[in-house]
């Protein structure tokens, strides 16, 4: 007697298309805030840090770090990492809202490439003024691998870097 086969449900999760891409750029050039997961080389557990995020002149996700924070140098010995940006909205259920889970590898930007991205940066985040300077501190761009975004109920889509990148409000 043969076992019978589990019926197999298709994929709840739908290829990108025009809304999807735009709701995934309106999110990424919106919030300048996220969640930035990342894993610890001493130990190899994943851990997260909210960050200030903005977008480079393609686009890119890009975080302003510090020497001292703990995700520099896990950035630093495991690029790897993710961003989860969550619509700015403080009504209603949460589990309704539109997030974006982007998947990155993270650059650091070497310090002679930083003058245009130093101007950008203080023009979104003029408090950064403070600390921008520092010498421990250091820009890192995220760069897009995939991106899984929740658009609300029953509205999931996968994204590929060219569904991110493309069309950002400039």
């Amino acid at each position: 007697m043969t076992e019978p086969q589990p019926t197999r449900r298709p994929d709840p999760v739908a290829a990108a298309n025009d809304e999807a891409r735009t709701l995934a750029q309106t999110l990424l050039s919106g919030t300048g805030h996220g969640a930035l997961s990342w894993i610890d080389p001493a130990d190899g557990t994943p851990s997260i840090s909210r960050v200030a995020f903005g977008l480079d002149e393609d686009g890119c996700p890009l975080v302003l770090v510090s020497g001292l924070a703990p995700h520099t140098a896990a950035l630093r010995a495991h690029p790897d990492c993710a961003l989860m940006v969550v619509e700015d909205t403080t009504r209603g259920d949460p589990m309704t809202h539109a997030r974006l889970m982007l998947r990155a590898r993270a650059e650091f930007v070497p310090q002679d490439q930083c003058a245009p991205l130093r101007a950008a940066w203080l023009a979104r985040f003029p408090k950064a003024k403070v600390y921008i300077d520092l010498p421990d501190f250091a820009f890192v761009r995220l760069v897009p691998q995939s991106a899984l975004l929740n658009g609300g109920f029953a509205r999931a889509f996968r994204l590929a870097p060219s569904d991110l990148l493309a069309g950002l409000p400039g």
